[in-house]
């Protein structure tokens, strides 16, 4: 984190449809916070190609020094053929990990004027506002070994190992205890309810055990329910509302923030942020792919982007008067009726962002 009093944001735009969405965050950032130093560098796929590596260590470097890094997405078919440890891919991940960013942020909320584009009904939807914590550094995408080997009889065998420790369980849980503190509901589930899966899994019910004693020794104010990830997944369509703050390892956290994303009319819409202990930079992001199929067309949804810049300013740069000024642009902009093509409209990358910051 730099140690002046200028605040700095770091875009690594990535590969796709990243440069177009994070060019419109940076365009917000810049008419709201006229004072935040930006810059930018090559990252993922487009780093590779200019520098044959996703991730260099100067940017690296530079992601450590800075307050704040706003990312676009990576990957695509053009790097298919490459090294599993030179594809865009695991740039992201070595970025996450170096950072020690272990605690993964994704909200889904659904606008009202939203509430009619989702999968399910709208009843079920209205009013939807889900924290989901994932686990960001360790399990089964970071457990080693993992390799592809060949038997001796000729089969081939893919290994990924799921592993967890104590400790990583019991500070992302932390987080999501603090986060559900914050966020007095009268739901079902009202605090933080845990997913894993300890009825087939070693990891899982180390990761209940570890979880409950927690609650125990730290946080018996707060309400806590187990519910097995497979399960999770089905109650999201069914009652997503019962919801809280949902607490979850990093597969199948990735697997059920997609499918909540889902719920609120687009992925296009949602951001994340990636959290670590104080005095570290923060990670951000919208949970959307790269979509190469789109790519320089103008066509992607810029409000994710934009709501990872919302949430860039409320947890790393303490500014939540701010966050809350581009947040309620994009509520306003929606109310109007601006559209992407994601949501049924025909606007442009361009127009949208315009349209959110003449609500600014």
């Amino acid at each position: 984190m730099t140690s002046t009093n200028v605040q700095t944001l770091l875009l690594l735009p990535g590969d796709g449809i990243g440069p177009e969405v994070t060019e419109e965050a940076r365009r917000v950032a810049v008419h709201v916070a006229p004072d935040l130093q930006i810059d930018s560098a090559f990252f993922g796929g487009a780093s590779y190609d200019q520098f044959g590596t996703p991730l260099t260590e100067a940017v690296m470097a530079q992601a450590r020094s800075s307050d704040a890094i706003l990312m676009g997405a990576v990957g695509g078919p053009k790097w298919d053929g490459v090294a599993r440890d030179k594809r865009p891919e695991a740039a992201l991940l070595a970025m996450r990990k170096n950072l020690d960013v272990y605690a993964n942020l994704r909200p889904a909320f659904c606008f009202p004027s939203l509430a009619g584009a989702s999968a399910l009904k709208k009843e079920l939807v209205e009013g939807l506002d889900i924290m989901i914590v994932r686990e960001l550094t360790s399990g089964v995408y970071f457990g080693q070994p993992k390799t592809i080997e060949t038997l001796a009889n000729g089969e081939r065998r893919g290994v990924d190992t799921q592993s967890y420790t104590t400790s990583e369980i019991r500070r992302v849980a932390a987080r999501a205890f603090e986060l559900a503190r914050g966020r007095v509901r009268t739901s079902k589930f009202a605090g933080v309810l845990s997913c894993e899966k300890s009825n087939v899994m070693d990891s899982g019910l180390l990761w209940r055990e570890e979880v409950t004693r927690l609650h125990a020794e730290q946080y018996g104010d707060v309400k806590l329910d187990h519910m097995l990830a497979d399960a999770a997944a089905m109650h999201l369509v069914k009652a997503p509302k019962d919801i809280n703050v949902l607490l979850a390892d990093n597969l199948f956290g990735d697997i059920l923030s997609d499918e909540a994303a889902m719920l609120t009319g687009s992925i296009g819409m949602l951001p994340s942020a990636a959290l670590g202990d104080p005095g570290v930079p923060g990670l951000y992001e919208p949970v959307h792919g790269s979509a190469p199929d789109i790519a320089g067309k103008g066509l992607a949804n810029p409000i994710a982007a934009i709501l990872s810049l919302e949430m860039v300013m409320r947890w790393s740069l303490g500014r939540p008067e701010t966050a809350d000024r581009i947040f309620n642009a994009v509520n306003k902009a929606l109310v109007d009726g601006a559209r992407t093509a994601d949501l049924g409209g025909s606007m442009s990358t361009r127009q949208m962002a315009d349209a959110i910051m003449k609500h600014l």
